[in-house]
């Protein structure tokens, strides 16, 4: 049975609500930063968000399949590298469910100050676990009606804010804009608050890693319909808000800023929507990361990094494992921070723009390894380098801004890599445990013996998995190729090279005679060359799947070009290796 997918707007508030909420924070962030210029600084970031238009739309486009920067880089560099590049969406997601739901706990605080503030966090992670497990379709009915209620405040708020400057005129901005420039030039202001800003666009990047629970063309408009919400209310915010508040305020309400906004124009009653709007939108960026961390680590155990175990699905559908582990993580943030959340910021701000740089070195990667691959849009080189240089200087802002943070995010992100890497390289640690077991088993032999056969079962259940290659017809170096990179990112000693071919064909006996060089060269793995005859189709790559009990992540093929019938995506998750 066929899951549901998501239409456009269910997609865009899934992922919406992450990257909106950042105007509950981000307005007060630049003005810090950068002052009377913070609204120069956000434009300035939604221009770059519309080059990231281009470079995530082109990356999906080509390969649509769940992972985002994971899965362009597992298609276009290797394994390990793939896998860096997760472990850095996985903290992102962990630290913006933790902020995100503590935050939302905050603002109800301020409405109902009767609860203790990290018990009702967990609370609110535990509902949006029970929310994802029931389905991606339930809880996107959820985020929906979070994201218009938002969106009907915001603009309340704006309107708000229009009145009070009809009435009162715009003497508190020029009095802001005679001010001196805090950081002593106005590009230095503007340069700390682009850094502080980039921050602003968290969740962009949320659409990528559920794109295959979407219906088709959706992700194109949901990276639209995310960067006009954020270009619109970032820069516009913060210049009402300049038109309104001395800056020199701004620093002592921060935590609460649109609620503070909102006192000032309308009066409490704003305030108190706001208030409520902040708890709820705020949730959803909460739900988006359950959503997103879920596509994530589904691909990654498919893919053989993470055990099997957590693929184990309920009656709904949904992946429950994984959404208890993502759950269990984030709990343990919060004991561990005991609530005190600065030393996440760290890990927030620095993983999400390590992400976007992974996205625009996968473009490029894509454009040079895959360079026949179709893809329904294309970023320009020179667009992609810009962007890329984009998100450097806001990396080295951050960095520049409190050192500090740099440290805190290395203790986060050293030992999930190490976790990842143990994962990959388990095939050469399960033979250092042998071997280390045979040395030892003397005075222990019962012992050893008992745990020699156990991981030597493990190693023989590892090595027994089949792997495929579609073959046209290469010659020796591409097949020697796949072999190196099956070597270099795989664990297996069978392997499968298949050639489809019509029904007045013959194999090529130039091929046939490179395919028995190539099987001496590899006297280690179990090749089998097989012919079928008829067409490669999606059909065909089902069925050979369920036949012969192989994975469709487990099959590859070289980069098709543009007569290719069908999309990447339509092979059900085949990948490309050459």
């Amino acid at each position: 049975m066929s899951k549901k997918k998501l239409s456009e707007w269910y997609a865009t508030a899934i992922c919406g609500n992450d990257i909106t909420s950042s105007c509950l924070y981000v307005s007060a962030l630049v003005i810090v930063a950068a002052g009377q210029y913070a609204w120069v600084a956000l434009l300035m970031v939604a221009a770059v968000l519309f080059l990231f238009r281009k470079i995530y739309g082109e990356v999906v486009g080509a390969l649509p399949l769940n992972g985002g920067a994971y899965n362009v880089l597992l298609n276009t560099t290797t394994k390990s590298n793939a896998s860096i590049a997760a472990c850095l969406t996985i903290l992102s997601y962990m630290a913006t469910a933790v902020i995100s739901s503590s935050e939302a706990m905050h603002y109800l605080h301020h409405i109902l100050p009767y609860f203790n503030v990290n018990i009702a966090t967990f609370v609110l992670l535990l509902i949006f676990l029970g929310l994802t497990i029931l389905g991606i379709s339930e809880s996107a009915s959820v985020a929906l009606v979070i994201f218009i209620f938002h969106m009907t405040t915001m603009l309340l708020l704006v309107g708000s804010c229009v009145y009070f400057l009809f009435n009162n005129g715009f003497s508190v901005l020029i009095d802001n804009f005679h001010l001196p420039v805090k950081s002593g030039s106005i590009l230095t202001a503007i340069f700390f608050g682009f850094s502080a800003a980039m921050l602003g666009i968290s969740g962009f990047e949320s659409s990528s890693n559920f794109v295959e629970e979407q219906e088709r063309g959706v992700f194109a408009k949901t990276l639209r319909n995310m960067w006009i919400a954020v270009s619109v209310l970032n820069p516009l915010i913060a210049f009402l808000a300049i038109c309104i508040i001395p800056i020199g305020e701004v620093e002592g309400h921060k935590n609460s800023f649109l609620s503070y906004i909102g006192t000032l124009t309308g009066g409490t009653w704003l305030a108190t929507i706001i208030s409520i709007n902040a708890v709820s939108v705020l949730s959803g960026a909460v739900l988006t990361s359950f959503v997103g961390v879920n596509g994530l680590i589904k691909r990654m155990t498919l893919d053989r990094i993470l055990p099997n175990y957590f693929l184990k699905e309920n009656k709904r559908g949904s992946t429950y494992r994984i959404l208890i582990l993502f759950f269990l993580l984030c709990i343990s943030v919060l004991l561990v921070t005991r609530g005190q959340l600065a030393p996440l910021a760290a890990v927030y701000a620095l993983s999400f723009l390590t992400v976007m740089a992974s996205f625009a070195v996968g473009n490029i990667l894509l454009k040079l390894r895959r360079s026949r691959l179709p893809r329904p849009e294309y970023a320009k080189p020179g667009a992609v380098l810009i962007a890329l240089f984009a998100v450097l200087i806001a990396l080295y802002g951050n960095v520049q801004t409190k050192p500090q943070y740099l440290v805190t995010f290395l203790q986060y992100f050293i030992p999930s890599v190490l976790i990842i890497l143990a994962m990959l390289l388990r095939k050469d640690i399960l033979h250092f445990l042998v071997n280390t077991l045979q040395s030892v088993s003397k005075g222990y032999k019962r012992y050893t013996v008992t745990r020699q056969r156990f991981l030597n079962r493990s190693i023989k259940k590892l090595y027994e998995q089949d792997f495929v290659f579609f073959s046209k017809g290469d010659d020796i170096a591409t097949l020697n190729k796949v072999m190196m990179y099956l070597h270099e990112n795989e664990v297996t000693n069978k392997m499968k090279i298949v050639t489809v071919l019509k029904q007045e064909q013959q194999p090529d006996p130039k091929f046939m005679a490179d395919f028995d060089v190539l099987d001496r060269a590899y006297p280690e793995v179990d090749m089998e060359y097989i012919t079928l005859m008829g067409d490669f189709t999606p059909e065909l790559v089902e069925q050979l799947s369920n036949e012969w009990g192989i994975p469709k992540n487990f099959m590859f093929i070289s980069s098709p070009g543009e007569r290719f019938s069908y999309r990447v995506d339509e092979l059900g998750g085949v990948r490309l290796i050459l």
